[in-house]
Protein backbone atom coordinates (compact mmCIF):
# COMPACT_ATOMS: atom_id res chain seq x y z
CA UNK A 1 0.00 0.00 0.00
CA UNK A 2 1.61 3.39 -0.89
CA UNK A 3 2.15 5.95 1.74
CA UNK A 4 0.22 8.57 1.13
CA UNK A 5 2.55 11.10 2.98
CA UNK A 6 5.76 9.72 1.43
CA UNK A 7 7.74 12.84 -0.29
CA UNK A 8 5.62 15.87 1.13
CA UNK A 9 8.46 16.83 3.67
CA UNK A 10 10.83 16.42 0.82
CA UNK A 11 8.91 18.46 -1.73
CA UNK A 12 8.39 21.31 0.93
CA UNK A 13 11.81 21.48 1.53
CA UNK A 14 12.79 21.99 -2.03
CA UNK A 15 10.69 24.43 -2.72
CA UNK A 16 12.07 26.67 0.68
CA UNK A 17 15.64 25.75 0.01
CA UNK A 18 15.12 26.15 -3.96
CA UNK A 19 16.83 22.93 -4.62
CA UNK A 20 17.23 19.57 -4.40
CA UNK A 21 20.94 19.53 -3.49
CA UNK A 22 19.89 22.12 -0.15
CA UNK A 23 16.93 20.37 0.81
CA UNK A 24 19.10 17.13 1.11
CA UNK A 25 21.73 18.67 3.38
CA UNK A 26 18.64 20.12 5.41
CA UNK A 27 17.22 16.54 5.81
CA UNK A 28 20.49 14.60 5.56
CA UNK A 29 20.06 12.36 2.81
CA UNK A 30 21.21 13.13 -0.67
CA UNK A 31 19.95 14.91 -3.81
CA UNK A 32 19.19 11.86 -5.74
CA UNK A 33 17.01 10.78 -2.47
CA UNK A 34 15.17 13.65 -2.56
CA UNK A 35 14.96 13.96 -6.94
CA UNK A 36 13.10 10.09 -6.61
CA UNK A 37 11.44 10.89 -3.67
CA UNK A 38 9.07 13.50 -5.40
CA UNK A 39 8.91 12.12 -8.89
CA UNK A 40 7.04 9.01 -7.16
CA UNK A 41 4.89 11.79 -5.36
CA UNK A 42 4.58 13.26 -8.93
CA UNK A 43 3.95 9.48 -9.99
CA UNK A 44 1.27 8.68 -7.34
CA UNK A 45 -0.90 11.98 -7.64
CA UNK A 46 -0.58 12.17 -11.46
CA UNK A 47 0.35 15.41 -11.89
CA UNK A 48 4.05 17.31 -12.22
CA UNK A 49 4.49 19.56 -9.33
CA UNK A 50 7.62 21.31 -10.19
CA UNK A 51 9.34 22.43 -12.80
CA UNK A 52 13.42 21.90 -13.04
CA UNK A 53 16.02 23.18 -15.16
CA UNK A 54 19.66 22.69 -14.56
CA UNK A 55 19.73 26.38 -12.27
CA UNK A 56 16.58 25.77 -10.59
CA UNK A 57 13.07 24.67 -9.74
CA UNK A 58 9.83 26.12 -9.96
CA UNK A 59 6.64 25.52 -9.16
CA UNK A 60 4.09 23.98 -11.28
CA UNK A 61 -0.10 25.40 -10.73
CA UNK A 62 -0.71 21.98 -9.22
CA UNK A 63 2.19 22.22 -7.33
CA UNK A 64 1.15 25.86 -5.67
CA UNK A 65 -1.90 24.52 -4.71
CA UNK A 66 -0.69 21.14 -3.14
CA UNK A 67 2.09 23.18 -1.28
CA UNK A 68 -0.30 25.35 0.41
CA UNK A 69 -1.81 21.64 1.56
CA UNK A 70 1.44 20.34 2.36
CA UNK A 71 2.43 22.67 4.73
CA UNK A 72 -0.16 22.89 7.18
CA UNK A 73 0.13 19.35 7.30
CA UNK A 74 3.47 19.43 8.31
CA UNK A 75 2.88 22.42 10.62
CA UNK A 76 0.02 20.66 12.15
CA UNK A 77 1.99 17.70 12.47
CA UNK A 78 5.15 19.28 14.85
CA UNK A 79 2.70 21.63 16.10
CA UNK A 80 1.53 17.98 17.70
CA UNK A 81 4.35 16.63 18.82
CA UNK A 82 5.32 19.90 20.37
CA UNK A 83 2.44 19.04 22.37
CA UNK A 84 3.01 15.95 23.42
CA UNK A 85 6.49 16.63 24.41
CA UNK A 86 6.22 19.38 26.72
CA UNK A 87 2.57 19.70 26.94
CA UNK A 88 2.51 23.37 26.10
CA UNK A 89 1.18 24.39 22.61
CA UNK A 90 4.29 26.51 21.06
CA UNK A 91 4.04 28.84 18.28
CA UNK A 92 6.62 26.81 15.54
CA UNK A 93 6.64 26.34 11.70
CA UNK A 94 6.87 29.13 9.15
CA UNK A 95 4.49 32.27 9.64
CA UNK A 96 3.58 34.00 6.16
CA UNK A 97 2.94 37.40 6.91
CA UNK A 98 1.68 39.97 4.37
CA UNK A 99 2.31 43.80 5.25
CA UNK A 100 1.75 47.33 3.77
CA UNK A 101 5.10 48.14 2.79
CA UNK A 102 6.74 50.91 4.60
CA UNK A 103 4.43 50.43 7.77
CA UNK A 104 5.39 47.27 7.65
CA UNK A 105 8.61 47.75 6.97
CA UNK A 106 8.89 50.27 10.37
CA UNK A 107 7.00 49.02 12.24
CA UNK A 108 5.80 45.55 12.20
CA UNK A 109 8.92 43.73 10.97
CA UNK A 110 10.82 44.46 14.46
CA UNK A 111 8.24 42.95 16.61
CA UNK A 112 7.78 40.21 15.01
CA UNK A 113 11.76 39.25 14.79
CA UNK A 114 11.91 39.75 18.66
CA UNK A 115 8.85 37.11 18.29
CA UNK A 116 11.14 35.45 16.63
CA UNK A 117 13.69 35.22 19.39
CA UNK A 118 11.71 34.42 21.97
CA UNK A 119 10.13 31.12 19.83
CA UNK A 120 13.26 29.91 18.29
CA UNK A 121 11.17 27.30 16.48
CA UNK A 122 9.42 30.60 14.56
CA UNK A 123 10.22 31.24 11.37
CA UNK A 124 9.29 34.28 9.04
CA UNK A 125 8.11 34.46 5.51
CA UNK A 126 7.38 38.35 5.32
CA UNK A 127 5.96 39.93 2.10
CA UNK A 128 5.09 43.95 1.24
CA UNK A 129 1.95 44.96 -0.73
CA UNK A 130 -0.08 47.87 -0.58
CA UNK A 131 -2.57 46.12 -2.26
CA UNK A 132 -5.83 43.71 -0.76
CA UNK A 133 -4.55 40.19 -0.94
CA UNK A 134 -6.69 36.64 -0.72
CA UNK A 135 -5.14 35.02 2.09
CA UNK A 136 -6.65 31.55 1.41
CA UNK A 137 -5.54 31.50 -2.53
CA UNK A 138 -2.17 32.94 -1.79
CA UNK A 139 -1.12 31.28 1.28
CA UNK A 140 -0.94 34.13 3.56
CA UNK A 141 -1.14 33.33 7.81
CA UNK A 142 -1.74 36.80 8.79
CA UNK A 143 -1.85 40.45 7.37
CA UNK A 144 -1.86 43.90 8.28
CA UNK A 145 -4.00 46.13 6.65
CA UNK A 146 -4.83 49.82 6.42
CA UNK A 147 -8.10 51.46 5.50
CA UNK A 148 -11.55 50.41 5.56
CA UNK A 149 -12.00 46.60 5.26
CA UNK A 150 -14.49 44.82 3.08
CA UNK A 151 -16.37 42.26 4.86
CA UNK A 152 -15.34 38.69 4.12
CA UNK A 153 -16.92 35.97 6.24
CA UNK A 154 -14.00 33.46 6.73
CA UNK A 155 -11.59 36.39 7.79
CA UNK A 156 -11.39 37.51 11.16
CA UNK A 157 -9.88 41.07 11.36
CA UNK A 158 -8.88 42.85 15.06
CA UNK A 159 -8.45 46.54 14.79
CA UNK A 160 -4.98 47.26 16.49
CA UNK A 161 -6.00 51.51 16.28
CA UNK A 162 -5.83 53.89 13.42
CA UNK A 163 -3.67 56.47 11.58
CA UNK A 164 -4.26 60.03 11.14
CA UNK A 165 -3.49 61.21 7.75
CA UNK A 166 -2.33 64.73 7.43
CA UNK A 167 -2.03 67.23 4.23
CA UNK A 168 2.03 68.35 4.26
CA UNK A 169 4.06 70.46 2.06
CA UNK A 170 7.55 71.81 2.59
CA UNK A 171 8.07 75.01 3.55
CA UNK A 172 10.07 76.18 0.16
CA UNK A 173 6.94 74.64 -1.53
CA UNK A 174 4.48 76.75 0.14
CA UNK A 175 6.21 80.19 -0.19
CA UNK A 176 6.75 79.70 -3.84
CA UNK A 177 2.78 78.54 -4.46
CA UNK A 178 0.32 79.36 -1.50
CA UNK A 179 -0.71 77.84 1.50
CA UNK A 180 -4.04 76.37 0.41
CA UNK A 181 -6.73 77.61 2.56
CA UNK A 182 -9.96 75.92 1.03
CA UNK A 183 -10.75 72.55 -0.08
CA UNK A 184 -10.95 73.91 -3.62
CA UNK A 185 -7.57 75.64 -3.46
CA UNK A 186 -5.75 72.33 -3.86
CA UNK A 187 -7.41 71.67 -7.09
CA UNK A 188 -4.48 74.26 -8.28
CA UNK A 189 -1.46 72.49 -6.44
CA UNK A 190 0.70 69.89 -7.66
CA UNK A 191 -0.07 66.83 -5.69
CA UNK A 192 1.88 63.65 -4.77
CA UNK A 193 -0.05 60.63 -4.74
CA UNK A 194 0.59 57.36 -3.00
CA UNK A 195 -0.97 53.76 -3.33
CA UNK A 196 -4.42 54.12 -4.76
CA UNK A 197 -7.13 51.16 -4.54
CA UNK A 198 -9.86 52.64 -7.48
CA UNK A 199 -7.99 54.84 -10.80
CA UNK A 200 -9.02 57.96 -8.74
CA UNK A 201 -6.09 60.41 -7.87
CA UNK A 202 -7.78 61.52 -4.68
CA UNK A 203 -7.33 62.20 -0.88
CA UNK A 204 -9.77 60.95 2.01
CA UNK A 205 -10.43 63.91 3.26
CA UNK A 206 -12.87 64.96 6.33
CA UNK A 207 -16.41 66.48 5.91
CA UNK A 208 -17.27 69.45 6.76
CA UNK A 209 -19.48 68.95 9.89
CA UNK A 210 -18.50 66.61 13.19
CA UNK A 211 -20.97 63.87 11.44
CA UNK A 212 -19.76 64.05 8.39
CA UNK A 213 -17.96 61.06 6.73
CA UNK A 214 -14.59 61.50 5.12
CA UNK A 215 -15.01 61.47 1.45
CA UNK A 216 -12.32 61.29 -1.51
CA UNK A 217 -11.65 64.16 -2.97
CA UNK A 218 -9.51 64.63 -6.60
CA UNK A 219 -6.77 66.38 -6.56
CA UNK A 220 -4.01 67.06 -10.01
CA UNK A 221 -1.71 63.93 -9.06
CA UNK A 222 1.79 65.66 -10.20
CA UNK A 223 3.71 62.17 -9.00
CA UNK A 224 2.68 58.94 -8.12
CA UNK A 225 4.91 57.37 -6.01
CA UNK A 226 3.26 54.25 -4.01
CA UNK A 227 6.34 54.10 -1.74
CA UNK A 228 5.84 55.90 1.55
CA UNK A 229 9.73 56.66 1.82
CA UNK A 230 9.96 58.21 -1.76
CA UNK A 231 6.87 60.13 -1.04
CA UNK A 232 7.67 61.76 1.93
CA UNK A 233 11.48 62.67 0.29
CA UNK A 234 9.66 63.68 -2.44
CA UNK A 235 7.42 66.07 -0.27
CA UNK A 236 10.18 67.08 1.52
CA UNK A 237 12.26 67.95 -1.56
CA UNK A 238 9.15 70.86 -2.82
CA UNK A 239 7.78 68.57 -5.58
CA UNK A 240 4.10 69.16 -3.85
CA UNK A 241 1.48 68.00 -1.51
CA UNK A 242 1.41 65.13 -0.30
CA UNK A 243 -0.94 63.34 1.94
CA UNK A 244 1.06 61.26 4.59
CA UNK A 245 0.21 59.08 7.78
CA UNK A 246 1.18 61.31 10.85
CA UNK A 247 3.65 58.36 11.93
CA UNK A 248 5.55 59.13 8.29
CA UNK A 249 5.41 62.78 8.62
CA UNK A 250 6.11 63.34 12.26
CA UNK A 251 9.52 63.73 12.29
CA UNK A 252 9.44 66.13 9.45
CA UNK A 253 7.21 68.22 10.77
CA UNK A 254 9.23 68.51 14.41
CA UNK A 255 12.13 69.39 12.34
CA UNK A 256 10.34 72.16 10.32
CA UNK A 257 10.91 69.97 6.92
CA UNK A 258 7.40 70.05 6.80
CA UNK A 259 4.24 72.19 7.39
CA UNK A 260 0.84 70.77 7.56
CA UNK A 261 -1.64 72.50 5.83
CA UNK A 262 -6.04 72.72 6.06
CA UNK A 263 -5.92 70.51 9.62
CA UNK A 264 -9.48 71.00 9.65
CA UNK A 265 -9.45 68.27 6.60
CA UNK A 266 -7.01 65.76 8.52
CA UNK A 267 -8.85 62.33 9.03
CA UNK A 268 -7.97 58.62 10.16
CA UNK A 269 -7.83 55.12 8.79
CA UNK A 270 -8.16 52.01 10.67
CA UNK A 271 -5.55 49.56 10.94
CA UNK A 272 -6.25 45.60 10.98
CA UNK A 273 -4.95 42.51 11.60
CA UNK A 274 -6.57 40.10 9.43
CA UNK A 275 -6.14 36.38 9.28
CA UNK A 276 -8.52 33.01 8.41
CA UNK A 277 -11.25 31.76 10.17
CA UNK A 278 -10.61 28.57 11.62
CA UNK A 279 -11.61 26.16 14.72
CA UNK A 280 -8.52 26.13 16.11
CA UNK A 281 -6.16 29.14 15.67
CA UNK A 282 -2.91 28.20 14.92
CA UNK A 283 -0.12 29.11 18.25
CA UNK A 284 2.09 30.96 15.56
CA UNK A 285 -0.55 33.19 13.84
CA UNK A 286 -2.24 33.51 17.40
CA UNK A 287 1.34 34.66 18.80
CA UNK A 288 1.56 36.86 16.30
CA UNK A 289 -1.99 38.89 17.16
CA UNK A 290 -0.81 38.79 20.31
CA UNK A 291 2.30 40.60 19.74
CA UNK A 292 0.87 43.16 17.62
CA UNK A 293 -2.17 44.03 19.81
CA UNK A 294 0.37 44.30 22.59
CA UNK A 295 2.03 46.68 20.78
CA UNK A 296 -0.76 48.48 19.80
CA UNK A 297 -1.63 49.16 23.75
CA UNK A 298 1.25 51.27 24.52
CA UNK A 299 0.69 54.83 25.10
CA UNK A 300 3.88 55.61 22.65
CA UNK A 301 2.11 52.93 20.10
CA UNK A 302 2.36 54.44 16.52
CA UNK A 303 -1.33 52.87 16.33
CA UNK A 304 -2.21 55.36 18.61
CA UNK A 305 -4.01 58.45 15.87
Amino acid sequence: MNDRFAGIREFVAAVDRGSFTSAAETLGITGSAVGKSISRLETRLGMQLLHRTTRRIDLTTAGETFLLTCRRILEELDQTEAFLSTGHEQPIGRLRVDLPTTFGRRHIVPALLSLTERFPRLDLAITFQDRAVDLVSEGVDLAVRIGTLDAFPDLVARKLGEQRLLICGAPGYLERRGEPVRRDDLLAHDCLIGWRRSARSGWLLAGAGNDSEASYFDVRARHELTDGDTLLNACISGCGLAQLPGWLAKDGLRTGALREVLPSLSTTTPIHAIWQKTRHLQPKVKAAVDELTRLAALETSVFQP
